[in-house]
């Protein structure tokens, strides 16, 4: 296959995995959530670890660094918009709009950027940094969901486990 063959197979791939992440996650604001719910995604995601076993994805450790902080940034928006709600003795998360910008936005930033980065590090490579920016986003975004949930499932705690404020 050709470089441009790759490129496009990449980019078509880039944007139906975004498009996927999207309607997975409207969907779920549907369904109650849950501890397990909330740290799976960096857990299945961690395994996306294993392409640094091939050499071809390999890249300076501080491209990784630089790939993982900023992603830590990206997930700022999210920290900030994303919101529990009680429905029916049930915790909920509150849809939010700026996940899903924050992943058009990424896209875009790939798209736009590919171009330049592919002057330096091949097209791998590339993949491996934005997996880990990618990574860098969801971590600490689960990590203060789950610590939210756990201080909003405490909270209302008497509504959630009626049986149990009672004893």
């Amino acid at each position: 296959m050709s470089q441009s063959t790759l490129e496009i197979l990449s980019t078509i791939i880039l944007v139906v995995g975004a498009l996927s992440v999207i309607f997975i996650r409207l969907k779920a604001a549907k369904k109650p959530t849950s501890v397990k719910k909330i740290i799976m995604p960096p857990l299945g995601m961690a395994t996306g670890f294993l392409m640094f076993i091939f050499p071809i994805v390999r890249i300076p450790i501080s491209y990784a660094i630089v790939a993982f902080l900023v992603g830590c940034l990206f997930s700022i928006p999210l920290i900030l918009t994303s919101h529990m709600d009680l429905r029916e003795a049930q915790i909920y998360l509150k849809r939010s709009p700026a996940f899903i910008l924050v992943l058009v936005s990424l896209l875009i930033l790939r798209l736009a950027l590919h171009s330049y980065i592919a002057k330096f590090i091949t097209l791998p490579q590339t993949g491996a940094i934005f997996f880990l920016l990618a990574f860098g986003m969801l971590l600490p975004w689960r990590i203060v969901m789950y610590m939210r949930f756990k201080s909003f499932q405490e909270k209302h705690r008497h509504l959630l486990f009626p049986s149990q404020s009672n004893a």
